[in-house]
Order: structure tokens, then sequence, then C-alpha cells
């Protein structure tokens, strides 16, 4: 272990082979016990295009298109139990998703959205303002919480600058963004299969 309590490799990041050339997320991969509940929500109310359907085994998966190469998919699990909670609130359930947010162009989008929920009958929040970005916050049929948002200063395709406070607005970053600063990841975290 390290110093931060970490159990670590013993190399660092600039030792590892290159990085891929990400292209955005493949799929999310979500549960619902209702497929074609979720069918009508992602492809009814929220307008995306259902792109594949497979079954995985016994369950159904399937996906909606974002954009080119991005979806989010759903297996269906028959009977299994769901909630709902706020985006971004405390759960006294053992979680490790908690919203999902989907990238649209600009405000008017956030706008015409939020209206389209509206008139399809779900609930969602005012646009809120996040700095950065602004959000509007809502559920599927399954309690996920989702988020659409658009950057108003958009960090993602330039070159990282740690000095802009406007992007790295945490005034007690933890020590891994230090050690970015400084060139590369110091100390990395083992992981095992499940």
């Amino acid at each position: 272990m390290d110093t931060l309590g970490c159990m670590t490799s013993g190399t660092r990041s600039t030792d590892l082979p290159d990085a891929p050339d990400w292209r955005g997320i493949s799929h999310l991969a979500l549960v619902t016990p209702d497929m074609d509940a979720t069918v009508r929500f992602y492809a009814g109310v929220l307008g995306m295009r259902l792109a594949a359907t497979l079954m995985a085994g016994p369950m159904r998966h399937y996906f909606f298109e974002m954009h080119d190469g991005n979806t989010v998919a759903f297996f269906e699990v028959e009977g299994m139990e769901t909630f709902a909670k706020p985006a971004g609130g405390p759960s006294d359930r053992a979680i490790q998703l908690d919203h999902l947010s989907f990238n649209v162009p600009d405000e008017y989008a956030l706008e015409l959205l939020r209206k389209r929920l509206l008139a399809a009958g779900s609930e969602v929040t005012t646009v809120v303002d996040h700095g950065i970005m602004r959000s509007i916050y809502f559920h599927d049929p399954n309690g996920i919480a989702l988020e659409a948002s658009w950057w108003v200063t958009d960090p993602t395709g330039r070159p990282t600058d740690y000095t802009d406070e406007g992007v790295f607005a945490d005034p007690e970053p933890v020590p891994a963004v230090e050690e970015l600063r400084r060139g590369a990841i110091e100390s990395l975290p083992k992981t095992h299969l499940a």
C-alpha cells in the first residue's frame, strides 16, 4: 500500500503502453425489469434511435443511439427491484452509479428537451446552472436518475490547463491531480475481477 492507502502496482502512468484513441462511450449497460417501458421512454420520449437488440443468454440487451458509436444499453432482468434517488443525492443503499448525463449541443436543445419531457408527462427540473455547464434532471421508468447538459465552457477536445480555475475549481484537489500537474500519475491502484 502507498501512503494514500491504495494498493499499487509500483508502476507510473508514464511506464504504461500508449493509451487508446478514445472515441466516446460505446455503451453504458444498465438494468431494467421492463424492456417495453424502457423502449417507450428512450425511443418514444427521449427520441433516441433503437440501434440494436440482442439476447445475452436469457436476457434482452437493447441499445439506444445518442451519436455515432455512442449508446446507452439495457439488460432486461425480469422481477429486478428498482429504486429512485435524486441525481447527486445520498443513498442508504449500496450503489455504483449515481446518474447518467446526456450531452446536448446548446441551451436551446436543453430547453426543447425539457419541453418534450413535460409534454410526455415526465417530471423534470428547471435548468440548473453549474457554471461550466447547464443541466436538467429527470428519471426513466426504472428510477435511474438522468441528466441532460450542455457545456457552457467545454473542457473537452483541448489541451489541459490545470491553472484554469474556471474548469479546475476544486480548492483542495485530491493528490492524483497534483501528480498530473507535475506530469504523471505516480501511484496506480490494482484492480481485481469480481
